[in-house]
């Protein structure tokens, strides 16, 4: 696919959806998607299903559009995923997603295999807004359109110091901000900002982390009853296994919290010798070589010793 025009001929209605807990790719992928089909596409009607996407991004146009629960019994001419990795990535609209005439995928998780009909999945680039970038007019991105996709860019390239930043991202990124929007307030507000509690539980994880693999990979860690404690969920948890990543001499970086008694959300971040989609991939999940998920049960202990386990592997590996 080279223009996304090739997926919309005849198509009058189509549904949008995005990954569980969506962050600034998937909202700012979803949501341009979404401003460039009503504003081209008239003749379109468009639903965007995502949930419940976090008030940070609520500088985005028409954000109280998405729909965050299915809407009764449809059939779609056209359904698009943006930034889902997979089928069981799909958040609340997966059932629209299976019923559809028409699939397809637009992403850039180097973990997805293709699970649409028509699969336009770029690994090598920064984010799925900058894949979706490329599939759109350039003089058709306004300042409404060109919002979401920096938002995401932002955000997956962690303010363009990720490794997946290239020349190419910076240069469509100089293309949206001739559009004419604050960037400065998105960066500030959407992605470094926190409230006082989410610098609090940030302070305590880091507090209580650990070094092992003789100080190569670091551990923070979040029981669900000091969640309750703080009255924080898994939205209010961002940037923490970013700082843990930043301690020196740290190669993998691992944030875990409990969800409930025996499951927990894992994720996983690389300064670059570790790839940790492999890692999250093992254990069913996905991501990229530097920033990657996945969901694990068991004691925390387990949990622990599992994915060191893989750690270590790649790291005796690079020893061979």
């Amino acid at each position: 696919m080279e223009n996304i025009a090739e997926i919309l001929e005849g198509v009058k209605i189509m549904g949008i959806g995005g990954h569980i807990r969506p962050d600034g790719d998937c909202v700012g992928s979803c949501m341009a998607l979404y401003l460039y089909v009503k504003t081209y596409y008239p003749e379109i009607q468009a639903d965007v299903y995502l949930d419940n996407p976090k008030p940070v991004f609520g500088h985005i146009d028409c954000m109280d559009e998405i729909k965050t629960e299915l809407d009764g019994d449809k059939e779609y001419d056209l359904f698009v995923t943006c930034d889902v990795s997979a089928r069981d990535r799909l958040a609340i609209a997966g059932p629209y997603f299976d019923t559809a005439k028409r699939t397809a995928c637009i992403d850039h998780h180097i973990s997805n295999s293709g699970f649409a009909q028509v699969n336009h999945i770029r690994g090598e680039v920064s984010s799925a807004c900058e894949v979706l970038y490329g599939l759109f007019d350039p003089e058709k991105v306004v300042r409404t359109i060109a919002v979401p996709i920096y938002t995401g860019m932002v955000h997956d390239t962690g303010v363009f110091q990720y490794s997946s930043t290239s020349p190419e991202t910076m240069r469509i990124a100089g293309e949206l901000m001739k559009t004419g929007f604050n960037f400065s307030k998105i960066i500030d507000e959407s992605f470094y900002q926190k409230t006082y509690v989410q610098n609090q539980v940030m302070g305590r994880v880091l507090a209580e982390s650990i070094l092992l693999l003789d100080g190569k990979c670091i551990i923070g860690y979040l029981k669900k009853r000091d969640m309750e404690f703080y009255g924080v969920d898994g939205k209010d948890l961002d940037g923490i296994v970013s700082q843990l990543r930043l301690t020196a001499g740290v190669e993998v970086a691992m944030f875990i919290y409990e969800v409930e008694t025996q499951s927990f959300k894992v994720s996983l971040r690389s300064n670059g010798n570790v790839d940790v989609s492999k890692i999250a991939v093992y254990f069913g999940g996905g991501g990229h070589m530097r920033a990657a998920g996945c969901d694990l049960q068991g004691s925390v202990y387990d949990v622990i010793n599992n994915v060191t386990e893989q750690i270590c592997k790649q790291f005796q590996e690079q020893e061979v």
